[in-house]
């Protein structure tokens, strides 16, 4: 058995379903489980209409709402022709009866809680399962539709639920393993349920998630990650085009990667495969015959070798500094301790002489979480920053790295970087406005002759990769901005 997921874009229109349809009926012989996330934007619409209506604005609740009504209904009847009136009359218009009852709730009053939201948020993937089950059927494949939160169990952290791993993989052992000997299973991603039948989701890219879980749980062979790109790739394709795929990369590498915001896992994703040694196959749905990218246990030993770079943009430096270093190390294991309390995120810690400095996760709590800190620190925030990273196996081991990186950077304003704090990884926080010409150079840098064993050209990567403009450095217009504790953060 396998398992198969495709992500929003993958499912955006009824020619695209189509689509999916011809690439699981290729793979018929694999037994397939298929796990589909909402189509298209379907839950950033959600999400709209859940703001629309907590603020009491009845009437643009209503236009998204029906927005996404006349598009799940035009994409069924163009999938499906004449047959679509029973899908649409049993399953699709009693969910968005029941979404409206959801919004009239939060329009008259009702508070909307994280219970709330996942129950609304979880409709986008009961819509996308029903529609694609049903062009399963029509196209004569034997189909099975499983609803995701009968068999996903877990916890009660609304809109970030943990799975519950051996209550989860005891259902779909009783229910999915044993329907996918006979048909393909076609179920939602993204969604679960606790113990007592509520609702919850599993955070965005939980989808992802759901399809590792499935794969675990029924011990499948391979898990299929389906997207809109070619597998992992040597760049960051929203900053840089023209990057190589990857053949394969190690568990560790992909974690490592995701961690440092490379969108093409859910960070979470691996650990259940992880742990039963069931491969990740990352391939694109526009290009079904491409291998796209293997990521398993191991991966082509490649000792020191770059395989990818990482961006992450939206990061914030904060940096203690004071003359009484004794405290120093107090006041700096309370603020990480408050920052990871406070689900701030913390990607990179520097020592220095007098203070010491993290690159965290942006968030409007800063200001207030800052304001506690002992009088005699000074405290510096800058906030438009973005992460750049190098990844792969044993890097760090090898000074070359560094010293060619630093080359390439040579020129951009560096506010943090960090060496050793992983084997695998090396990375600078720098102005978000030097990212795209920073990962250029680095690609250029470290690109230059790819091992043909580790990497392959892509249509993209043919095409050799302009810079975005004159290297030469220029003078930096940002600024390092003290903080005044009362006021929060300057506006710039």
């Amino acid at each position: 058995m396998i398992v198969m997921k495709f992500g929003g874009s993958s499912l955006a229109s009824a020619a695209a379903i189509e689509w999916v349809t011809g690439i699981v009926q290729s793979r018929l012989g694999e037994r397939p489980v298929v796990v589909v996330s909402a189509m298209g934007k379907t839950t950033d619409r959600l999400e709209e209409a859940l703001q629309h209506a907590s603020r009491g604005s009845a009437h643009s609740a209503w236009r998204v709402l029906e927005d996404l009504r006349r598009f799940h209904y035009q994409e069924a009847r163009r999938l499906l022709g004449s047959s679509a009136a029973g899908l649409l009359e049993s399953r699709i218009a009693p969910k968005f009866r029941a979404l409206h009852l959801l919004l009239i709730e939060l329009e008259e009053g009702r508070w909307p809680t994280p219970r709330l939201k996942d129950e609304v948020l979880s409709y986008g993937e009961r819509l996308s399962s029903e529609v694609v089950a049903a062009a399963f059927e029509r196209s004569g494949i034997r189909t099975t539709h499983v609803l995701a939160c009968e068999v996903i169990v877990t916890d009660d952290a609304f809109t970030r639920a943990a799975p519950l791993y051996w209550e989860t993989y005891a259902r779909l052992r009783r229910t999915v393993a044993m329907f996918a000997r006979e048909s393909v299973v076609v179920m939602g991603g993204f969604i679960g349920a606790t113990e007592d039948g509520v609702v919850t989701t599993l955070g965005r890219g939980g989808s992802d998630l759901t399809a590792s879980l499935v794969g675990a749980g029924i011990s499948a062979d391979e898990i299929q990650i389906w997207k809109d790109v070619d597998g992992v790739l040597s760049c960051d394709p929203r900053v840089l085009h023209g990057g190589y795929r990857l053949r394969s990369l190690a568990y560790d590498e992909a974690l490592e990667l995701a961690h440092l915001g490379a969108k093409v896992l859910h960070p979470q994703t691996a650990a259940p495969a992880v742990r039963q040694g069931i491969p990740i196959v990352i391939r694109n749905s526009r290009h079904p015959d491409y291998e796209g990218t293997l990521i398993g246990p191991r991966a082509v030993p490649t000792d020191g070798v770059v395989k990818s770079i990482a961006c992450m943009k939206n990061i914030a430096v904060v940096e203690l500094a004071t003359r009484e270093t004794g405290i120093l190390r107090g006041i700096s294991d309370g603020l990480s301790g408050l920052f990871q309390r406070n689900q701030i995120e913390i990607y990179l810690v520097e020592a220095r002489e007098n203070g010491v400095r993290f690159a965290v996760g942006n968030s409007q709590e800063l200001p207030k979480l800052l304001r506690g800190l002992d009088s005699s620190v000074r405290v510096v925030v800058e906030e438009d920053s973005a992460l750049v990273s190098l990844v792969g196996g044993g890097i760090t081991s090898r000074p070359s790295v560094k010293e060619r990186a630093l080359s390439a950077l040579a020129g951009a304003h560096i506010r943090m970087q960090s060496h050793g704090c992983s084997r695998m990884s090396v990375s600078y926080a720098l102005p978000e406005s030097e990212l795209a010409l920073s990962v250029e150079r680095l690609h250029r840098e470290f690109f230059r002759a790819p091992d043909p064993e580790v990497f392959a050209a892509t249509p993209e990567s043919a095409r050799r990769i302009p810079l975005a403009e004159d290297p030469t450095p220029r003078p930096f217009s940002g600024t390092q901005t003290p903080i005044d504790l009362q006021a929060g953060f300057p506006s710039r």
